[in-house]
This record gives structure tokens, C-alpha cells and sequence, in this order.
């Protein structure tokens, strides 16, 4: 019985062995997987830093581009014929419509209806009649703005116009490609996050089967213990029959192998299984 038992705590320890040994294994994958996965996002972080690097040099090219387009109109305006200033009822300038101040008043004014603030049976028309109105400067100012940007002659405009355009597609290429490097590098940061938990996962398992291995090995000495100690009574027994006053000892080598077990040295598995085998 004793016997039977140490088989068994040997072969369920050699099991959590093994499931041991494949533990180790997927956990020293996961974990060079995070390493590799790490790279990629620092690479990807330091992409995404000279992205935006580059597309706060192209803002700068930009505004400078805006800045030349601005002076040019200017100048443009200047050589045209004055407009007279408009007052309101306390005598001060009336500031003339422009494309965005008249986009941002219809846009206001459509958030408002969507609301609900501009219903009814007067407010509805009144509103729909404004927007057209608006709509009708809008063109008109969009009109005026196009004849002096393009007007004949005006070459430096047309050039700070084109410069102007330029500087803004650039600027979104820029900017979109940081954008893909700042994503790309959150994709990588939760596969890392992933692989991660995965690789925690096998150590913990790892952890478990190596106690549980322990817990069997124990038990398997014990059990070998207790065989030894049972042939020792058995061969006193038979001694004891055959009336020899001599209590019979085990073999040196058997002797040898409980010794170094019991002193914490290490044996291998032949040297295991032959203190298993009785003398």
C-alpha cells in the first residue's frame, strides 16, 4: 500500500512537472513578446514626436503664408475706392459684414431653430427669411473677396494665395500622420497591456504547479520514508524467524541514497526510483 502510494505521489509530481516546464515556456514567450511589442511603441512614440515636431514647423510656415495673403489683400484694398462708413443710432462705425462673421451668424442662428427657440407661427417665417437674407450676403461678400484675391494684375496675391494653400495641405499631411503614429502607438500600448496579462497568467500558473510539485515531492519522500522503514521491520521480522539474533541491515547503498535524501541533497530520478524498489 505504502508502495502504491509513492507511485502515485511520483507520477502526480512528474505531471506538475511537466505542466511546470510548459508554464515556463509560455510564460518566457509572453514575456519576450511584451519586450518586442515595447520597442514597437517607443518607436512609434518617437515617430509620433517628430510628427508633431514637423507639423508645428509647417503652423509656423502657415501663419507665415496667412500673414503674406493678409498684407497682400491689404495693399490690394488700399487702391480701391473707399467705402463710406455706416453709423449706428449713437453715432459709432457699423463694422461691415464679412464671409466668417455671416457664417458664424447663420450657423448660430441654425443651432438655435434646431433648439426649438425659433418656433412658432411668426418666429418660423421671420427665421427662414433672415437665413435667406444672410445667405444672399454671403454670396455676395464670397464674390467681392474672390474678385480682389484674383483680381487681374495681382500677382503677388495670387502667389501668397498659392504659398497660403500649400502651407494648409501640408500642415494636414502633418498632421494626419501623427495622428496614425499617436493611434498605431495606443494599439501597441494595449497589445502590450494584453501579452502582459496573458504573461501574469502562466506565472501564476507556473507559481501553483511548481507548489503543487513541491507539495508531491514531499509527500513522495515521506511515503519512501515509511518504505524504508517497513523493510527494516520486514527484514527484522524475518531475522527474528529464522532465530538470528542479528538485526539485518539494508544495503550500503541503499543506506547511502536514504542518507543523502534525508541530509536535503538532490537525487536523481534512477537514484529516486531505486530507493523505491525494496532491497
Amino acid at each position: 500500500m505504502v508502495d502504491k502510494k509513492a507511485t502515485q505521489h511520483r507520477e502526480v509530481r512528474d505531471d506538475w512537472n511537466e505542466k511546470t516546464k510548459e508554464f515556463t515556456t509560455t510564460r518566457n514567450e509572453l514575456n519576450n513578446e511584451v519586450r518586442e511589442l515595447i520597442v514597437q511603441v517607443r518607436e512609434q512614440r518617437d515617430l509620433r514626436d517628430q510628427m508633431n515636431e514637423m507639423v508645428r514647423e509647417k503652423k509656423k510656415e502657415r501663419d507665415e503664408a496667412n500673414q503674406a495673403v493678409k498684407t497682400a489683400k491689404d495693399s490690394l484694398r488700399s487702391t480701391l475706392p473707399e467705402k463710406p462708413v455706416e453709423l449706428d443710432r449713437r453715432g459709432r462705425p457699423i463694422r461691415p459684414p464679412t464671409v466668417q462673421s455671416v457664417a458664424r451668424t447663420m450657423e448660430r442662428l441654425e443651432r438655435e431653430f434646431n433648439e426649438g427657440k425659433h418656433s412658432g407661427p411668426k418666429a418660423e417665417p421671420a427665421y427662414f427669411k433672415k437665413m435667406k437674407e444672410l445667405a444672399s450676403t454671403l454670396r455676395q461678400l464670397k464674390e467681392e473677396e474672390k474678385n480682389v484675391d484674383v483680381g487681374e494684375g495681382n500677382a503677388e496675391l495670387r502667389t501668397a494665395v498659392a504659398a497660403q494653400e500649400a502651407a494648409h495641405h501640408a500642415v494636414k499631411e502633418a498632421a494626419d500622420a501623427a495622428q496614425s503614429a499617436h493611434d498605431l502607438m495606443l494599439e501597441w500600448n494595449s497589445e502590450v497591456d494584453r501579452q502582459r496579462e496573458k504573461a501574469e497568467a502562466a506565472h501564476r500558473k507556473l507559481r501553483t504547479s511548481k507548489k503543487e510539485a513541491d507539495k508531491e515531492h514531499s509527500l513522495y519522500i515521506v511515503s519512501l520514508r515509511c518504505l524504508h522503514s517497513i523493510q527494516d521491520i520486514l527484514r527484522a521480522m524475518r531475522s527474528a524467524s529464522a532465530g538470528d539474533g542479528q538485526r539485518p541491515a539494508a544495503s550500503d547503498e541503499t543506506q547511502d541514497l536514504m542518507a543523502k535524501l534525508l541530509s536535503g541533497e538532490t537525487l536523481s530520478t534512477e537514484e529516486v526510483m531505486q530507493l523505491q524498489r525494496f532491497d
